[in-house]
C-alpha cells in the first residue's frame, strides 16, 4: 500500500469510527451489530461472488429497521466522498511541497516554449481567452445544502488534522468535533420536506461562490502569474485579465420548468447583485483596517486631497458606495421602487480605484504590499463584476412559436404556428425591419404567452451585465432565432443580446449548419451578431435520442461543420457544450474532452455547463476548484494554439459506418422493442424518481407522456440506480462488433492511440463499463419484473458483457480501466458499501409497489436513491 493509499484509508477509518460511535449512541450496539454484519457479508459476497447471505440478512430486516441500515450506509458513502476530496488536496499540497506536482498551465508553457512560440503570443492568447463556466441547477444534486455545510466542516476538520506535529489535545480537540458534526448529520434528514425552488437553487449556486470560488480565484490568478513569471518571464499578468468567468441557469431556465417565472429571473439577478456587493464589502472592511499607510504617488494625493491616510479614504469611500448598493438590492427584492442613481451597476468604479491604490503602492516601494489582498481584491474584480454571475434565459422554441401564433392570430393575419419555413423567415424579416410596434397595447394573451412575454420584458427592464445568452431549447431552423430577436426588439431590448440556438436531437445537429448558414445569408442577422456566433451543443438529448456513440460523432460533424461555416463568413464561433456529470450526457474529465474538439472549434472561448453535484466535487474546495480552474484554462490554451490534428479518411468513415450501427441497434430496442417501456419502468425506479424532492424542475417535460418525453437526467438516474448504466453504452457493442469482424482491430487500436477524439469516447466507454453490475441488474429483475419481460433483460445483459470485452479488446487490458489504477480503486473501495443500497432497494421497490403508502418504506427508499448517487459520484 502507498502512503497516499494509507493516509486516504485512514481518514476513512477514522470518519466510519465517528459514524459507527454516532449510531450506537443512537440506536444501541445491536444495531451497529446489524450493520457490521451487513458489511461483512457484502465484502463476502463480492469476494465469493455470492451475495445470497448478504440478500438473505436485507430482505429479514422489518420496515423500521430498514430505514435506520438505508441511511448508515448512504452516510458511510458521504464520508468516504469527504475522504477522497480531500485526499485529493492532500496530494496535491504533498506532491507541491516535494516538488513533484506538473503544474497544468507551466507544463503547457514549457511545450509552448520548445515550440517557439514567444512570450507575446502566450499572453495575448490568455489575454483573449474567454471560458464561462455556466451553473445549472439541473435535478442531479441529491445532498441538502443544510448537510452540504456539514460536509466542508468535516473536511476542513481532516485538514486541521492533517499537520505534521500535531498536539495531542489539538488531535483530541479536532477528532471531538468530527464527532460532533457527524452527529448532527446523522440527526439530520437527508431527504429534503419539499422540492427546492429555483430561488433555493440559486442561493445553493451563489454559495459555492461564497464558500470556495470567492478564495479559489485569487488563488488561481497567483498561480497564473508565477507560472508564466517562470516560463515567459512576464513580471504581472494584466490586472483586468479575465480568462475565466461564471454564468447561470439557476433561476433563467425556464425550459420545462413552469416554476421559473419572471419573478423568479427578477429575484435571481437582483439577489446574485446583493451578494456581490456584501462579498465585496466585507474584502473592502478588512482592507481598511489594514492599510494604515501614509505615502502614496501623486496621482493617488490628487485623488484625496491633504488625508492624512489616503489609501483608507479611497477605500473608504468605496465600501459607502458598495453598502448603498447593497441597500438599493435589498430594497428591490422586498418590492420597493427604488432609483438606481448613485448605484454600482457596474465595476468601472471599484476596479478605477483598487488599480489607483495598487499602482501607487508599486510606486512608493511597496510592492510587497500591492501585491497582496489588494491584488486578490481585484482579480474577483475583474472575473466576477458587480453581478457575480451573468444569468443566462432558456425557453424551448415552441413557447415563442405559441407566443407568436396568439399575436398573428389577434391580428387576423392567420395561425404563425401552421406557416412554413419560408413564411416565417419573410414575416419575422419584415417585423424585425418594421418601426410600428407589433405586440397590441391593452391585450390580454393567455397566461402561458404572457409569461412569455413578460420574460422578454424583465430582460428588457433589467440591466444588461446582469444577462448573458438567450438560449432556444430544441432550435431546428432559422425562423427560431428571428423569433426570439423579434420578440426581444418589441419587449423594447435596447442591446444585441447573445441569441443561441441549442440543436439537441441527432437530426437537428446534423442541420446546425445549414440552420446557422441560412442565418449568415439574412443581412439583417449578420448586423446584429457583429462577427460573432454562438451556437449550444445538446448532449443529452442526442444521446437518448440516438445513443453514445452515434451522438457523439453527431456532435463532433456538428462542431467541424460549423467551425468551417464560420471561418468561411468571418465571424467568430463559441460553441457552448451542455454538459453533464454522465457519460450519457458528455461528462468525464473537463480537460480531456476539451482537448478532444475538433481543430479550430476552441479559437480562445468556450461555454460549458457544470451541472448538479459535479459543482461540488469539482468547486466546492477551493483548493479543488484552483485545479479545475488550472484544467480548463491549460486545456482552452492548448487547443486554441497547438489543436489536435484532425481525422484521417479511413477513421471518419469508421466512425460513419460505427454511428450508423450503433444507432440503429440503440433505436431498435429503445423504440422499436415492445417490451423495451414496460421492462424499463418495471426494473428501474423511475416511477418512485418523482417521490425524490431533487431539484426545482419535473422529471418529464410532458406529465402524459412515455419514455421519449422523459428528460435525459431522470432517463440515467434510473439506469444508473440498478447499475445498467444502459444509455452510456446500448450501440455500441454492435457498432464495435461488426467494425472488428470487419476487420478493423487494429484500425481501432490506432485511432484509439492517435486520434484525441476516439480515445476520449473508448477511456469514457471503459469508464462507465466499471461502474456497471450486470449482476446486480439481474437481481432486480428477479424481484420486480414479470417473466414474460425478462427475455429483454437477459438480451441487454448479454449486450453488455459483450461491450465490455470489446473495450478490454482494443485497448488490450485484462480488466476494465486498468489503465486508471484512481478511479478503478475508488469504485472496489466503494461496492461494499454500495451493494447493500442495491439490495435493499430492490427489496424496497417491491414493498413500496405493493403497499404505495408505507411511509417507512418510501423514506428508505429515497435514502436508497440518494446513496447509491453518493455512492456512484453522479446521479445523472
Amino acid at each position: 500500500m502507498t502512503d497516499r493509499q494509507a493516509s486516504l484509508r485512514e481518514n476513512v477509518r477514522l470518519l466510519g469510527d465517528c459514524l459507527g460511535e454516532t449510531m450506537s449512541n443512537h440506536l444501541g450496539e445491536r444495531f451497529l451489530e446489524t450493520v457490521e454484519n451487513i458489511r461483512r457479508l457484502s465484502k463476502e459476497g463480492r469476494q465469493s461472488g455470492d451475495s445470497s447471505a448478504l440478500i438473505e440478512a436485507l430482505e429479514a430486516l422489518d420496515d423500521q429497521d430498514i430505514v435506520s441500515v438505508a441511511r448508515a450506509f448512504n452516510q458511510f458513502l458521504n464520508l468516504s466522498n469527504i475522504a477522497e476530496q480531500y485526499h485529493r488536496v492532500h496530494r496535491r499540497r504533498s506532491n507541491e511541497s516535494k516538488g513533484i506536482y506538473k503544474n497544468p498551465i507551466g507544463d503547457l508553457l514549457g511545450r509552448l516554449k520548445e515550440q517557439n512560440f514567444t512570450t507575446e503570443q502566450m499572453v495575448d492568447a490568455l489575454r483573449n481567452q474567454a471560458i464561462d463556466l455556466v451553473l445549472t441547477a439541473h435535478p442531479t444534486e441529491v445532498v441538502r445544502r443544510s448537510l452540504i455545510r456539514k460536509y466542508d466542516n468535516i473536511s476542513n476538520e481532516l485538514e486541521a488534522l492533517d499537520k505534521d506535529n500535531i498536539l495531542p489535545l489539538e488531535h483530541q480537540k479536532h477528532v471531538r468535533r468530527l464527532n460532533e458534526i457527524i452527529t448532527q448529520a446523522w440527526h439530520t434528514d437527508e431527504i429534503r420536506a419539499e422540492r427546492p425552488t429555483p430561488v433555493d437553487e440559486a442561493k445553493w449556486g451563489f454559495a459555492v461562490i461564497e464558500q470556495s470560488l470567492w478564495q479559489a480565484v485569487p488563488q488561481f490568478f497567483r498561480q497564473l502569474d508565477k507560472q508564466f513569471k517562470q516560463y515567459t518571464g512576464e513580471e504581472r499578468l494584466p490586472l483586468d485579465l479575465a480568462p475565466i468567468r461564471f454564468a447561470t441557469w439557476m433561476g433563467g431556465d425556464r425550459d420545462g420548468n413552469p416554476n421559473v417565472t419572471h419573478k423568479v429571473t427578477e429575484e435571481v439577478v437582483i439577489l446574485a447583485r446583493w451578494m456581490a456587493a456584501d462579498l465585496y464589502l466585507k474584502d473592502l472592511v478588512e482592507l481598511r483596517s489594514e492599510f494604515s499607510m501614509t505615502q502614496c504617488n501623486e496621482a493617488l494625493r490628487e485623488r484625496v486631497g491633504d488625508s492624512p491616510q489616503p489609501y483608507r479614504e479611497v477605500i473608504r469611500n468605496l465600501e459607502r458606495n458598495i453598502e448603498k448598493t447593497k441597500t438599493w438590492a435589498k430594497a428591490k427584492l422586498d418590492g420597493q421602487a427604488v432609483s438606481d442613481a448613485g448605484i454600482m451597476l457596474d465595476s468601472k468604479e471599484l476596479m478605477d480605484d483598487l488599480t489607483l491604490c495598487y499602482q501607487s503602492l508599486l510606486d512608493c516601494g511597496m510592492k510587497v504590499i500591492a501585491n497582496g489582498s489588494v491584488l486578490d481584491l481585484i482579480r474577483r474584480v475583474a472575473t466576477f463584476g458587480m453581478t457575480l454571475v451573468r444569468l443566462d434565459v432558456r425557453q424551448d422554441s415552441s413557447k415563442h412559436i405559441e407566443a407568436l401564433s396568439a399575436i398573428t392570430r389577434f391580428y387576423g393575419l392567420g395561425d404563425y404556428a401552421e406557416w412554413d419555413e419560408a413564411s416565417r423567415q419573410a414575416f419575422l424579416l419584415a417585423e424585425l425591419n418594421s418601426k410600428r410596434p407589433l405586440i397590441p397595447n391593452q391585450w390580454q394573451p393567455e397566461p402561458m404567452v404572457a409569461e412569455v412575454l413578460s420574460t422578454f420584458k424583465t430582460i428588457a427592464n433589467g440591466y444588461q451585465n446582469s444577462f448573458g445568452s438567450y438560449v432556444i431549447s430544441m432550435a431546428s431552423s432559422p425562423s427560431d432565432v428571428l423569433a426570439v430577436a423579434l420578440l426581444l426588439k418589441e419587449s423594447g431590448v435596447n442591446f444585441n443580446m447573445r441569441i443561441v440556438p441549442l440543436f439537441e436531437t441527432l437530426a437537428d445537429l446534423d442541420n446546425a449548419k445549414p440552420t446557422i448558414e441560412q442565418l449568415f445569408s439574412l443581412p439583417w442577422y449578420k448586423s446584429y451578431i457583429n462577427g460573432h456566433q454562438e451556437v449550444m451543443i445538446g448532449y443529452s438529448d442526442s444521446a437518448k435520442d440516438a445513443g453514445q456513440i452515434a451522438a457523439t460523432w453527431g456532435q463532433y460533424r456538428a462542431q467541424e461543420a460549423l467551425t468551417k461555416l464560420c471561418d468561411k463568413y468571418g465571424v467568430h464561433l463559441t460553441l457552448f457544450h451542455g454538459r453533464g456529470g454522465t457519460v450519457g450526457r458528455g461528462g468525464g474529465p473537463a480537460h480531456v474532452a476539451i482537448l478532444s474538439q475538433p481543430p479550430g472549434s476552441v479559437q480562445g472561448s468556450i461555454r460549458v455547463t457544470e451541472q448538479g453535484e459535479m459543482i461540488r466535487f469539482k468547486f466546492g474546495i477551493p483548493d479543488i476548484a484552483v485545479r479545475s480552474l488550472e484544467l480548463y484554462c491549460s486545456a482552452v490554451l492548448e487547443s486554441s494554439l497547438i489543436p489536435a490534428e484532425g481525422p484521417q479518411a479511413d477513421w471518419r468513415a469508421l466512425m460513419d459506418e460505427m454511428a450508423e450501427e450503433g444507432m440503429n441497434q440503440y433505436r431498435s430496442i429503445v423504440r422499436g422493442h415492445e417490451d423495451f417501456v414496460p421492462y424499463f419502468r418495471t426494473i428501474t425506479p423511475e416511477q418512485e424518481l418523482a417521490k425524490l424532492p431533487l431539484g426545482s424542475r419535473p422529471a418529464r417535460r410532458r406529465s402524459d407522456g412515455g419514455v421519449e418525453s422523459l428528460r435525459a437526467i431522470p432517463w440515467i438516474f434510473a439506469w444508473m440506480q440498478i447499475r445498467m448504466m444502459l444509455p452510456a453504452w446500448l450501440g455500441s457493442e454492435s457498432a464495435l462488433q461488426q467494425s472488428i469482424d470487419s476487420g478493423n482491430l487494429e484500425k481501432l487500436r490506432e485511432m484509439h492511440k492517435n486520434w484525441p477524439f476516439f480515445s476520449a469516447y473508448l477511456d469514457m466507454l471503459d469508464m462507465v463499463l466499471a461502474k456497471a453490475e450486470p449482476e446486480i441488474a439481474e437481481y432486480y429483475e428477479k424481484r420486480l419484473v414479470p417473466a414474460e419481460l425478462k427475455g429483454l433483460g437477459h438480451l441487454l445483459r448479454r449486450k453488455l458483457d459483450q461491450v465490455r470485452e470489446l473495450v478490454k479488446e482494443i485497448k488490450q487490458q485484462e480488466r476494465l480501466i486498468e489503465d486508471n489504477k484512481t478511479i478503478r480503486q475508488s469504485i472496489d473501495v466503494r461496492n461494499p458499501y454500495i451493494d447493500p443500497l442495491h439490495y435493499l432497494q430492490a427489496e424496497l421497490l417491491h414493498r413500496s409497489r405493493l403497499d404505495g403508502e408505507n411511509a417507512a418504506v418510501n423514506k428508505a427508499l429515497m435514502i436508497t436513491m440518494a446513496g447509491i448517487a453518493s455512492g456512484m459520484q453522479n446521479t445523472g
